[in-house]
């Protein structure tokens, strides 16, 4: 029987990507990768810490997993991800079961940090990889084409780290500062994964859209060459920052067909007072401006964002400017949180004098809100055509499949013989909350 790994991951896209690259680099090591923890040899838990929420679940989960070490003492247990980059050595002094605890430069260094615990070591990792103001190649050679695949989708890093340095956040302390990948990389790297049967590819970054190769290629040119790969039928990123969006790549959107009609576009606050604490760089004019350009070339544009309530000093006066831009750009969907200070950042010197009920009454303001434009949006949608990528079986109907709009709305598909990978076209026929039914139409190809 092979040895077998684990890899529980928390947090966002790019950490589910490290966590597939993870994946590669144990196979090529022998290992067979399994979701039942108890047939596992070696345990990653690949880790978030934006939130202090995230970082207490891996805290608890290392704590499930003392009893199962104590059992079998040639378990391996790693730490990977952003908390290892932030706690280091104190994660091996705090769990005595970790074996292991490595930061987002070090995953390519597995085989030789999993051989250093095989001798008996307990190791940690957490250096970071030369970051030159040049654009440099930040994956080694022999992964450039084996990038992340998910079904019929594809996931490819295109920057990592972060310079933005946004006062609540902890990113460019656990993932550096930024660097984009070479262009051709990227695009030769995209063409084998169509080659491979890969019909939709997300671009991946802290900020995707800060992308630079040079002075004269940035992610306009970028997305603009990707969009001319043939075979490609849809192509998103994520997620970008207001200040570095622009009315030429809401033009480019509105002309190539494959780039998805969806945004993710993090405002984060309504109150400019509050966003220049949060140092975002933008004002809420100039975001709401730069959304009604895309709607105006693109007036089917799905727009999603992230939002933080009870920063420190908010007042209700503030929130409500946020409230008012959830109102203003009716939002496809909405990732609120509450502010929790983070270690590091210039926001933990300040008064978190937000009381937690407080953040709470807000949060549900805001989740109440959102659910309403949901609604009025789902039942807006009921008897329109559209495309649809399926890429996967209902898990209850066999005579449905499952997929996504263009929009980036789940939905069901009845009606035709469908495998995941088809292009279709549908009428919406109906909702049930956030998930649409439909009924097919026609193949698109």
């Amino acid at each position: 029987m092979p040895k077998q790994a684990y890899i529980k991951t928390f947090g966002c896209q790019m950490n589910e990507h490290d966590s597939f690259r993870m994946m590669d680099i144990l196979r090529s090591e022998g290992y067979a990768i399994t979701d039942r923890i108890e047939d596992a040899s070696i345990i990653l838990l690949n880790t978030c810490s934006v939130r202090h929420n995230p970082e207490n679940k891996v805290y608890s989960f290392l704590g499930a997993l003392r009893p199962r070490k104590r059992a079998n003492p040639d378990l391996i247990i790693g730490v990977a991800g952003c908390v290892a980059q932030q706690e280091g050595r104190n994660i091996l002094e705090r769990e005595k079961a970790v074996d292991l605890v490595f930061g987002p430069d070090n995953y390519f260094r597995l085989p030789e940090m999993i051989a250093a615990v095989r001798r008996g070591e307990r190791v940690c990792e957490t250096q970071w990889l030369p970051r030159e103001r040049k654009i440099q190649n930040f994956i080694p050679e022999e992964w450039v084409e084996r990038g992340h695949v998910d079904g019929v989708k594809a996931y490819i890093a295109i920057t990592k780290g972060c310079n933005n340095l946004c006062s609540f956040c902890i990113v460019p302390h656990t993932r550096g500062r930024e660097v984009s990948r070479e262009s051709e990389n990227i695009l030769r790297e995209a063409r084998s994964l169509v080659f491979g049967g890969a019909r939709e590819i997300w671009l991946l970054g802290q900020n995707v859209n800060s992308y630079e190769a040079s002075k004269e290629y940035r992610f306009q040119q970028l997305l603009d060459e990707l969009s001319g790969i043939a075979g490609l039928r849809r192509i998103r990123f994520t997620s970008p920052h207001p200040k570095d969006w622009n009315n030429a790549l809401s033009d480019l959107m509105a002309a190539r067909k494959n780039l998805c009609k969806q945004l993710h576009l993090p405002f984060q606050a309504g109150s400019d007072r509050i966003l220049k604490l949060m140092r975002r760089n933008h004002r809420l004019d100039e975001y709401l401006d730069k959304v009604a350009y895309l709607r105006s070339v693109l007036p089917q544009a799905e727009i999603s964002t992230d939002l933080i309530v009870g920063f420190p000093s908010e007042t209700e006066e503030d929130f409500q400017r946020t409230l008012y831009a959830l109102e203003t750009v009716r939002f496809s969907q909405v990732f609120p949180f509450k502010y929790s200070p983070r270690p590091g950042t210039p926001a933990e010197d300040m008064p978190d004098d937000v009381p937690r009920a407080v953040k709470e009454e807000r949060l549900a303001r805001v989740i109440a809100l959102q659910e309403r434009i949901n609604e009025e949006q789902q039942r807006a949608l009921v008897n329109t055509e559209q495309e649809v990528l399926i890429d996967d079986a209902h898990p209850r109907d066999r005579d449905k499949m499952n997929g996504r709009t263009d929009g980036y709305r789940s939905i069901s598909v009845q009606g035709a013989p469908l495998q995941v990978g088809d292009l279709v076209r549908v009428r919406v026929t109906g909702y049930h909350g956030h998930w649409l039914e439909s009924a097919f139409l026609e193949y698109i190809e």
